[in-house]
């Protein structure tokens, strides 16, 4: 399990100005607290666990996780008073379990590999591994040298460059080697850690040119509303390149509310899905079902019955010309889980397995709204069939296509 300290305790002075009463984490940016980007990236890199450094503000940012992360496996801890960035990843430490931590900024975006990442520090043994993001023409950052080997050499103060390695300020830490060092109580992890002792401890680093954008002021504020805007598409776009996410119960077949489909002389085909299964199947490239299946972990039905069921259900599909991929489930009895929907665990397993899947160019079709948080959280485009919950309100800010059922939605394509 990767785990996660996010730095949320920031004043954000520069931004004051567009957003006069929030903490920069939670700035806006195309209809969402920035943060949310950043959880949600951070997620499907496979991170399960989070620490929330938190400062000012701080109540703002416990009772959005609360609201609208009430499924991540998280914990908070608040400085006092300030402490700088060293004094606040210190104290958010004393919450981690794990040995290798990441270390992400709550008002900086990178979209780096962290398997990549993660390799190189291994690899090195290193103590404290950067991810460098390349930039061209530039005045708001310093540079980061390194030699051939990825080690850090040195740090260069900010001015105009025109060219040059950054700091993208995400990073691996070996939490107990960090420890030993003797800090102040405030401190900088830059200045008083990265710039002091990367002479002394193997800092490696790890040169990543993926999407980068910092808001801490207005300028870029500005620039990541367009950049994180998601326009709909059109379903005419849709061709072989494309993905589809299916929920089964209450969209594949009849949902028995308040129960479980227990063997295969229950599972009842929806109205008019067979049908179009051939459809479906000849317009997107990959079909995948994901299911949540709790009926098992209440040891209600076997993971044999389901299978079955499974099973059946892929025969009736191909008899009509039409075929499922995959079926991914989780039988987890417990919300937090991070494969159990609506955390994106199942996505991450799907596109492990299947690396030619383009998230920008998925569609996740689910009847509750856990679906769709599932489909926000994996970066896919959101499909509500409003089988079980026709007064679901429209326009949502979780729901980019309503539809009575699928097969309304593939009479739609």
């Amino acid at each position: 399990m990767k785990e996660a300290i996010i730095l949320a305790g920031g004043l954000g002075t520069r931004l004051r100005e567009a957003v006069p009463d929030l903490p920069k984490c939670m700035a806006p940016v195309a209809g969402k607290p920035f943060i949310s980007y950043v959880i949600d990236y951070l997620r499907m890199q496979g991170v399960e666990r989070f620490v929330f450094s938190l400062g000012y503000k701080w109540g703002v940012i416990e009772n959005y996780l609360l609201s609208d992360y009430s499924t991540l496996q998280y914990t908070i801890v608040i400085e006092e008073e300030p402490l700088g960035t060293g004094g606040a990843i210190r104290l958010a430490l004393q919450k981690t379990k794990e040995t290798d931590i990441v270390i992400a900024n709550g008002d900086t975006l990178f979209k780096v590999d962290l398997e990549s990442l993660l390799k190189v520090h291994h690899e090195h043994q290193s103590t404290c591994t950067l991810s460098l993001k390349p930039m061209l023409n530039f005045d708001r950052y310093g540079v980061v040298m390194t030699d051939s080997d990825g080690r850090i050499i040195s740090f260069k103060e900010k001015k105009f460059y025109t060219e040059g390695l950054i700091n993208g300020g995400l990073y691996i830490l070996d939490k107990e080697k960090f420890l030993e060092h003797n800090f102040d109580t405030v401190f900088s992890f830059e200045k008083d850690y990265l710039e002091k002792y990367h002479k002394q401890d193997p800092f490696y680093s790890n040169v990543q040119d993926g999407y980068f954008i910092d808001i801490g002021i207005p300028e870029d504020f500005k620039r990541a509303q367009a950049d994180l805007q998601k326009a709909i598409p059109d379903l005419s776009v849709i061709d072989k390149d494309w993905t589809l996410f299916l929920d089964r119960d209450g969209v594949i077949n009849e949902e028995i509310l308040g129960e479980y489909v227990k063997h295969w002389g229950e599972f009842i085909f929806s109205k008019g899905v067979l049908d179009i299964f051939k459809k479906l199947s000849d317009r997107f490239g990959r079909i995948i079902v994901i299911s949540n299946q709790r009926g098992v972990g209440k040891e209600i039905m076997t993971e044999a019955d389901l299978q079955s069921i499974h099973l059946e259900m892929q025969r009736e599909v191909e008899i009509v010309g039409g075929k499922i991929d995959k079926i991914y489930y989780c039988i987890d009895k417990d919300d937090k889980c991070f494969n159990r929907k609506p955390n994106p665990g199942m996505a991450l397993q799907a596109i492990k397995e299947f690396p030619d899947i383009d998230l920008e160019k998925t569609i996740m079709v689910g009847n509750k709204p856990s679906d769709m948080r599932f489909g926000r959280a994996a970066g896919a485009y959101t499909v509500f069939v409003t089988t079980t919950n026709p007064d679901q309100p429209f326009p949502h800010r979780d729901l980019d296509y309503i539809f009575p059922s699928l097969f309304a939605f593939a009479e739609a394509l």
